[in-house]
């Protein structure tokens, strides 16, 4: 089997979670498009180091490993390591308000503004996690970090979703408040 056909065979099918993870985390679709040609480029190059059925987290790094290097590139705020601050920070002061928010009438669009507010850190393994449906183990592999650390960003982020004033206006909307 050649690079190419192996390319085609095993990357392809994984272009749109590739996408899907750029997009979410450059947090613009242009930017995603050039990471994901990016990661493809490199697909391209290394498909023969890939190893068993695992192609879909295997490229899911490639595209991560590649958006880091677009934000290094750009010299991106996102890729500043998280001191501890993250979990204070996530929530912008400057945003819309919840109320704000509410009378745009959309909440799936309130739910992508607060997973987009998240720290990239937190922000990744919840991607990985909810909408690609990887495995722990997979998320460890592809963000290169332990398992445990998965579980941890995970609950934090997931913790700063439920403490987000946007979600929490959109639950005090629904439940009737009076």
């Amino acid at each position: 089997m050649t690079a190419h056909s192996r390319f085609e065979e095993t990357v392809l099918p994984h272009l749109d979670a590739g996408y899907n993870l750029a997009r979410w985390l450059t947090r613009d679709a242009h930017d995603a498009e050039d990471v994901v040609q990016d990661a493809c480029v490199r697909a391209m190059q290394y498909v023969g180091s890939l190893r068993g059925d695992e192609a879909r987290a295997w490229f899911l790094t490639i595209v991560r490993h590649a958006c880091y290097d677009w934000f290094k590139r750009n010299r991106h705020p996102e890729i500043a390591d998280d001191d501890g601050t993250a979990i204070e920070m996530a929530v912008d002061s400057a945003a819309l308000s919840p109320e704000q928010m509410l009378m745009r009438g959309d909440q799936a669009r309130v739910l992508a503004d607060a997973v987009a507010a998240l720290p990239m850190t937190y922000r990744e393994v919840l991607i990985l996690r909810e909408l690609e449906e990887l495995s722990y183990k997979e998320i460890a592999r592809v963000a290169d970090i332990p398992v445990g650390t998965v579980m941890s960003r995970l609950a934090r982020a997931r913790a700063l979703l439920q403490r987000s004033p946007l979600l929490q206006a959109i639950d005090g909307h629904s439940s009737g408040g009076g």
